[in-house]
């Protein structure tokens, strides 16, 4: 292809000179083609790979020089000889007779690179080549990921990095290449190929990992191997680009949702690196915004746009603080470098003013932002202040003017001597109110989170829930929806209705407020509004415990708003049907007990208690497991720290019972020590009425555990285990979700297998290995995208019984069908209409798709029963015919005669089948002549058999209509009907001009209805020779064996020995209708031929154009089965064993890698020397 000018300094190294001219070079890279150019060519190989040359894509290229001057410039480059070639030949033809009229080497210089250049743009124009962020070097790349990998332009690639690869004990250097769905590695040494391809979807372990050796690797494991990479240049940025991938292809297992590439980025600055793409900046900027959603608990949907330096003004303690500044769409942040010293959160919404003030020593570059509720933040040290303020205005202009009414955090102040603790609790948050501001924009500080851990007051936790959660933003932005949802729910039910009336009596039954139809009533609309907000959730255990909590503090619709806040975004996919959030966490706990309470770590493993208490614990806040008034203390936290607070006071819980429970005996001796710590913890500042807990775990009558208060607990957790970072637990999260995600899939896998084992005659490991492919077929589709018309993404529903959640379409099928099932036809055109026939076999509730249950049945029947299958699947209604032959309480025998005849349209298919099926084997000449000798008996049979019916069939006519007898009478006798397709052949030395034989009228039973779809099907031969005389099909084998010119096909033929008349199987296309001649060949008894139409209308009075099937000719199962069994050569091709592990293994490479490897070993690494 043509690129834009580039200089070369040296064009002689490593590189052949092939052609050469005044003006232009073409050159060939040492090392490619045949030969690969000896050692030099072998070195300059290894160089490519390990230095990323742009030859390893191009290895032909076109310099351009003037004849005084040593500089060259490269103008083309090519990745064939045929490519470079022509664009040397348009060099030559146009462009070299023009420079010889320049005088000067800089207008000739200046004038071709004009011209390469108006080239490209004029092809960019022609072909709408749109122009992208990607460089060209990062393109080259992606070229090279394709070609090495076989890559549809689908796969997407990230980004890819210079490593070494240990196979054993021996590095491997070369590039790593990571796209959307696989991580990929190639190694060129010296003559040795290396390659590597896995999938993200099946790495169950990705950690970097450090030895004496390595000090900087990173280790992958799948189910199968263990692969280990180290020497980067950077490896923090490509270990966290590993987990980003690794974590998108598991939320795909887990929620199907596919990746979709956001186009509203940015343009590529100048300063970016060459090889940073679209796509992997669009990653970062996504691992950015998410840590900024998580950071200052906003919205799923709000987007980071960017961040600077700066200093904040804080008139709390007349200090500029040191942080940094982050500006999205609806929000302006700031937090301190040094942590929990200051944020900040300023929604655009109450935004009123943002200027530029005046600069000084003590505000240098400052800019001022004023909100609603009359507060001025002054920040300063800005370093590019008039870009930042006019990026805040654009975005104020985009701001919505609608907002929703939102609480003032006031309190209202009771101070009866009863509630003097309360009373001071809310003085002091009303001072901090004063101080550090009142709402959202308040100042978040050291002194705020003391207050929370000292308990919020009773009237005002609700609106500090909302502030603290975030959830004040969704419900401030979204004024009217919770209504609309309600309203839209109201009145519908499904599974998610019935399991919430279910539970609602059952939330916290103790409770005043739960023991009347108003609050049972809110709770019901809170959590039915939330499933239809949310079907992937819909309603799961728990949460009908944590909504009662937060409607006893809130507003209806404030419940609603903090009920999303928690399952969206603060317990990540705790609520969903597999609890997988909760799992996820259960797995961090038990990591954080070994790494902090080591000692009480094995003991609680080998009772197996922590699995037990962290799912109760966890899922519902504490608040099923201790008393009510200390629960919500726990809850306050939690709002305001997020998920640490959990996992620090559950640590707090292990370590103050450390000694009971390594005495423990039993789980349940355990699970009664912890219960009735729990039930003890008590909170002595509650104004509340006392409420009854009984903890269900304490079973026994001993002795009360001493009472704990609750803020000691918590303030002890804070002081042995505050250790514990926010990041510390994401990265712990992420190792966990691999493994619980993982482990989920092969219990889903195993209880699949388990269902079907007994149905099949698979093995379980095959039958394990089939269900990995068919769900990565599936997969494949969720990638790629499918090209039936059908979205993969909405078939994988997880709430459907294991067999059913992942299912495939046709086009999907079709894949599948070519690499599994042993006769599919390798060529021809009988391979896709023989895949919809399967499939629609299969496909039992017609629905247009089949999942593994389905799947599974065909391929086991047609594996070892392919001659029943074979004529299955040309029968017209081969459902009843599954049906029929299943049916275990007949007998086999009496069973067989029920099964639906083959006609000749069908027996026309089934021979056509037969002939692709055989192409390409080792015995494709025995098999065709065996098949021809098969063919000509069962249409000698289907005739005899219309014979012997076609008295009764007649007779049965005329007692039905005696006057159409009396007009079908001469037809009988020998008369001409159109339509007809048997043709007589007359005797004697010159054959007369074939005549349609008469056929009987058809019948009006069942068959005949059953038929009567093939009475409009036209077929004729398409072949353009003269056809007035029809030749015969079929010939015997001594006939065909001196042809030695049709090594690949069969040559037919009957009666005639004309080699005009000879047919080639290939010629049995769908425009083919088999013929019947009086007077066969020897020992067969018939012939059998092809009639065709020399013209429109027909030839010398023959037949006319349009030539319909013989109804009444056909032939049933034991007629088939007993001719295939006459046939050696037939019999040895259908009796030999199927490879079933080969086929799996062979299939599996071919949808993994794009081609074909060369052993089971190579499923995951092929290497060659």
């Amino acid at each position: 292809m043509w690129v834009h000018p580039e200089e070369v300094l040296q064009a002689g190294a490593l590189w052949i000179t092939e052609r050469a001219n005044p003006y232009f070079i073409l050159q060939k890279r040492k090392g490619h083609g045949d030969g690969r150019g000896g050692l030099a060519g072998l070195l300059v190989g290894t160089l490519d790979v390990v230095l990323d040359s742009s030859a390893r894509v191009a290895p032909y290229r076109i310099l351009y020089q003037t004849p005084d001057s040593l500089i060259y410039w490269i103008i083309a480059h090519g990745c064939s000889r045929k490519e470079i070639t022509e664009h040397w030949e348009w060099l030559e033809q146009n462009l070299l007779q023009t420079l010889s009229i320049f005088e000067n080497e800089n207008d000739i210089t200046t004038f071709v690179k004009g011209k390469v250049q108006g080239i490209i743009a004029e092809y960019n124009k022609n072909h709408d080549v749109k122009e992208d962020d990607d460089t060209d070097k990062f393109k080259e790349a992606i070229c090279t990921f394709r070609k090495l990998f076989g890559m549809p332009e689908e796969e997407k690639l990230v980004n890819y990095y210079s490593c070494s690869y240990w196979k054993g004990h021996v590095p491997r250097q070369g590039w790593l290449y990571l796209s959307i769905n696989h991580i990929c590695f190639y190694s060129y040494l010296l003559g040795k190929e290396a390659k590597l391809v896995i999938r993200w979807a099946d790495i169950t372990q990705l950690e970097k990992s450090a030895t004496l050796l390595l000090p900087d690797a990173v280790k992958v494991s799948t189910r199968v191997a263990e692969h280990v990479f180290s020497v980067f240049l950077n490896i923090n940025e490509t270990f966290k680009l590993m987990e980003q991938l690794a974590n998108i292809a598991m939320r795909q297992l887990l929620d199907n949702k596919g990746f979709e590439q956001d186009r509203s980025l940015p343009k590529l600055k100048r300063k970016t690196p060459k090889k940073v793409s679209a796509l992997k900046r669009d990653l970062d900027a996504r691992a950015k915004s998410e840590r900024y959603r998580a950071l200052f608990r906003l919205p799923k949907d709000e987007k980071l746009d960017g961040h600077t330096g700066c200093t904040l003004w804080t008139p709390f303690n007349k200090m500029h603080i040191l942080g940094q500044m982050f500006v999205s769409t609806n929000y302006i942040c700031f937090t301190s470098k040094e942590e929990t010293l200051c944020s900040l959160i300023i929604p655009l919404r109450e935004v009123t003013i943002v200027e530029k003030a005046d600069s000084s020593n003590f505000f240098p570059s400052p800019v001022s932002i004023s909100t609603k509720n009359r507060m001025t933040f002054l920040f300063a040290n800005l370093k590019d202040r008039d870009f930042l303020v006019q990026r805040i205005s654009d975005f104020l202009q985009q701001t919505t003017s609608k907002i929703y009414f939102e609480r003032e955090t006031t309190g209202s102040v009771n101070s009866s001597d009863d509630e003097a603790k309360e009373f001071l609790k809310e003085q002091a948050w009303k001072n901090h109110i004063t101080e550090y501001g009142q709402g959202v924009c308040m100042y978040r500080t050291e002194k705020t989170k003391d207050l929370v851990l000292k308990g919020i007051p009773e009237n005002m936790r609700g609106e500090l829930w909302l502030l603290f959660s975030g959830a004040i933003n969704e419900m401030a932005t979204h004024p009217g929806y919770y209504e609309d949802l309600v309203e839209k729910s109201m009145g519908k039910y499904n599974l998610a209705t019935e399991e919430i009336e279910r539970d609602l009596h059952r939330s916290l039954p103790e409770h005043p407020a739960f023991q009347n139809e108003m609050g049972i009533a809110a709770l019901r609309r809170v959590l039915t509004a939330y499933a239809f907000r949310n079907p992937n959730i819909g309603y799961c255990q728990a949460m009908n415990i944590v909504t009662s909590v937060l409607l006893l503090y809130a507003k209806e619709e404030e419940a609603f708003w903090l009920l999303v806040a928690l399952c969206e975004r603060m317990l990540p996919d705790y609520y969903n049907t597999r609890v997988v959030g909760a799992l996820v966490d259960q797995g961090v706990f038990e990591e954080l007990a070994r790494e902090y309470v080591p000692e009480l770590y094995d003991c609680m493993q080998d009772l197996g208690v922590i699995s037990t208490i962290s799912l109760s614990w966890f899922l519902t806040l504490f608040l099923s497991v201790m008393p009510f008034e200390s629960a919500v203390v726990v809850v306050d936290c939690f709002f305001y720290e997020g998920i640490k607070v959990i996992f620090q006071l559950a640590l707090n819980v292990l370590h103050a019972n450390i000694h009971q429970l390594l005495g423990a005996k039993d789980d349940g001796e355990a699970m009664t020590v912890l219960g009735r710590y729990l039930d003890s913890v008590s909170n002595k500042d509650s104004t509340l009425p006392p409420i009854p807990h009984l903890h269900s775990l304490l079973t026994d009558d001993g002795d009360p555990h001493p009472e704990v208060d609750i803020f000691k607990l918590v303030r002890s957790s804070y002081e042995k285990f505050g250790s514990i970072r926010a990041d510390v637990i994401e990265q712990m999260r992420f190792k966990q979700r691999l493994r619980v995600i993982q482990t989920i899939e092969d219990t889903t896998k195993r209880n699949v297998v388990r269902t079907i084992v007994t149905e099949t005659a698979f093995s379980i490991d095959e039958l394990e290995e089939l269900y990995v492919l068919f769900k990565a077929e599936h997969l494949t589709s969720c990638y790629w995208g499918g090209t039936g018309g059908s979205n993969p993404t909405e078939r994988h529903d997880p709430s459907l019984p294991y067999l059913e959640q992942y299912r495939i379409d046709l086009e999907q099928f079709r894949g599948l069908f070519s690499l599994l099932f042993p006769w599919a036809p390798v060529n021809g055109a009988q391979a896709d209409p023989l895949a919809l026939r399967f499939f629609r076999l299969l496909d039992h509730n017609g629905d247009s798709l089949i999942n593994f249950r389905e799947f599974i049945s065909g391929l086991s029947e047609y594996w070892w029963r392919w001659v029943r299958g074979l004529k299955k699947l040309h029968t017209p209604d081969y459902r009843h015919y599954l049906r029929l032959w299943n049916q275990g309480t007949k007998n086999k025998l009496d069973n067989m005669k029920d099964l639906p005849k083959l006609n000749q349209s069908q027996f026309i298919e089934l021979c056509k089948t037969l002939y692709n099926m055989f192409s390409e084997d080792a015995q494709e000449q025995e098999l065709y002549h065996a098949t021809a000798t098969v063919t000509s008996l069962l249409l000698e049979m289907g005739e005899v058999g219309k014979l012997f019916c076609h008295s009764k069939d007649q007779e049965e006519q005329d007692q039905d209509d005696p006057e159409e007898a009396k007009t079908s009478g001469p037809a009988r006798d020998g008369g001409t009907r159109p339509g007809g397709v048997f043709q007589q052949r007359g005797q004697g030395e010159g054959e007369k001009e074939s005549q349609a034989r008469p056929c009987g009228p058809a019948k009006r039973d069942g068959r005949g209805e059953q038929l009567s779809a093939m009475e409009d099907i036209k077929l004729e031969d398409s072949s353009p020779k003269d056809t007035g005389t029809s030749s015969s099909m079929l010939i015997s084998d001594d006939e065909t064996k001196d042809d030695t010119s049709m090594s690949s096909y069969s040559v037919l033929s009957g009666g005639s020995h004309e080699l005009d008349d000879k047919l080639h199987c290939e010629d049995i296309n769908d425009d083919t209708v088999l013929v019947r001649s009086k007077n066969g060949p020897h020992g067969g008894g018939v012939g059998n031929g092809l009639h065709g139409e020399g013209g429109p209308h027909g030839r010398d009075g023959g037949l006319p154009h349009s030539t319909s099937i013989d109804k009444d000719w056909a032939i049933t199962f034991e007629q088939f089965l007993a001719s295939v069994l006459t046939e050696q050569a037939l019999v040895l091709y259908f009796e030999k064993p199927v490879e079933v592990a080969a086929r799996i293994t062979n299939a599996k490479n071919v949808r993994k890698v794009g081609c074909s490897l060369l052993s089971a070993s190579d499923y995951e690494i092929s290497l060659s020397g």
